[in-house]
């Protein structure tokens, strides 16, 4: 990975980390730097974060790379936080995860 890159996801990261402090989640970076030590954003409950900051982003590696880190770090059903320059966050996850996460909010876990 270029320097630029691991800038860009870096500020990715710290930018995703603010803005769900200030929504009032107690959230840390882990750090792009880390070379996989820790997740990128830590501290959501029931979620682990993966973060992509770029233009094209291939989402079923990022989510597969999601899931794979999620079963390593058990901290969640995994789900990719990205986002394009000047555009909005997005969160993707599967529809198997997303139902999860789902009932549980709902209350119905026997789904």
């Amino acid at each position: 990975m270029g320097k630029m890159s691991q800038r860009k996801g870096a500020e990715g990261e710290k930018e995703l980390a603010q803005i769900l402090q200030e929504k009032g989640y107690s959230v840390k970076r882990g750090g792009s730097l880390n070379y996989g030590a820790f997740p990128d954003v830590m501290g959501l409950p029931n979620i682990h974060i993966e973060v992509k900051r770029r233009e094209k982003l291939n989402l079923l590696s990022a989510i597969q790379q999601a899931q794979t880190d999620a079963a390593r770090f058990h901290d969640g059903q995994p789900a990719v936080f990205h986002r394009r320059n000047r555009e909005p966050w997005l969160v993707t996850m599967t529809l198997e995860e997303w139902l999860t996460l789902y009932r549980k909010a709902a209350g119905n876990n026997d789904g």
